[in-house]
């Protein structure tokens, strides 16, 4: 071996050898300062109002400040990659709802926003499951997703609104669609409160929504839930029947929240990020908001988040191609 390969091999061991050893005095101190979970949000929807609940359980149990920084814009892309290009060292995190794998099939990402949702993080653990709910209001007369159906194909013109285009909403209502041979026509909204308003109001027929935001108007009469989007009956809504049970078995999805970091985030701290998010779900007072908020807690180990990940940037990706869908 010539003198220049020996010193060049030399070097790549000796940077491979301290490069574990920064990982690893990393992992052993962590945390030693404020950690930043991301959301990739604005400020008072259900995935911040949740993320914070979480950050304060989390700065109790590490000693450290949590803190959470806003990034909204592009579907949740801009905070996303934002997070992908911060250093792997445990104090930048990102929460995220099941946009996450969505968005980039959707939406053209701009310079300095592309990112792949596979490679670019490390998954750290799932913290929640979200039905989707299939609502009405009183006055459409529309009493159950079968009655729904019936009259679509009956000629009745039908509309339904979602949070937004490209939403696991959106995905949703046209799965739907073409399971059941019928063509409501989608209207979308900018964000969760003007569907309910909407729907409240009967300017959509039926509205896709997730059960903490209507659980209210539920509860008063004022909107009636028709199905579920998903195999099994929602632990939260044990007497709405689901869509697969009424026979519509393409129309098997929901919601989902998760914790990531960025890409190569050493291993001694996604566990011991893992273990503590796993603790959390598990108080009680935790659980209670996440009901109120219509989350069924999940947890288990990174490669829930993983897999889940990895299934809907598939599917969805296969999805919004054949229905055409694509965000502003």
């Amino acid at each position: 071996m010539n003198p220049l390969r020996r010193r060049t091999m030399a070097a790549a061991t000796l940077f491979s050898a301290l490069s574990a050893f920064a990982a690893t005095a990393t992992a052993e101190t962590w945390p030693a300062r404020p950690i930043t979970i991301v959301v990739a949000y604005p400020a008072g929807g259900d995935t911040d109002a949740i993320a914070r609940t979480y950050a304060e359980k989390l700065s109790q149990r590490v000693g450290q400040p949590v803190l959470i920084d806003n990034r909204p814009g592009a579907s949740g892309m801009i905070g996303n990659a934002w997070v992908a290009k911060a250093p792997a060292d445990g104090y930048t995190l990102l929460f995220t709802p099941s946009t996450f794998p969505i968005a980039q099939h959707v939406l053209k990402a701009g310079p300095g926003v592309a990112h792949d949702v596979v490679r670019d993080f490390t998954p750290i653990v799932k913290t929640g499951d979200i039905p989707l709910l299939l609502v009405t209001a009183p006055a459409t007369g529309l009493q159950s997703a079968t009655q729904l159906v019936a009259a679509a194909k009956a000629g009745r013109a039908l509309t339904y609104g979602t949070p937004g285009a490209g939403s696991p909403m959106h995905i949703a209502g046209e799965l739907f669609n073409r399971d059941a041979g019928i063509a409501l026509v989608h209207a979308p909204y900018r964000g969760v409160a003007p569907v309910v308003n909407d729907a409240l109001g009967g300017h959509v027929s039926v509205g896709w929504i997730t059960p903490g935001a209507v659980a209210s108007h539920i509860a008063a009469g004022k909107l009636l839930p028709l199905a579920v989007a998903q195999r099994q009956r929602a632990a939260l809504l044990p007497t709405v029947p689901t869509l697969y049970e009424l026979g519509w078995r393409d129309v098997d999805l929901n919601a989902w929240m998760g914790l990531l970091g960025p890409r190569a985030l050493p291993e001694a701290i996604v566990q011991a990020l893992n273990a503590h998010f796993n603790e959390i779900l598990r108080m009680p007072e935790v659980q209670a908001r996440m009901a109120t908020l219509g989350i069924e807690p999940v947890g288990g180990a990174p490669a829930v988040l993983a897999r889940q990940i990895a299934q809907d940037d598939q599917r969805f990706g296969r999805l919004v191609r054949e229905f055409g869908i694509r965000a502003d």
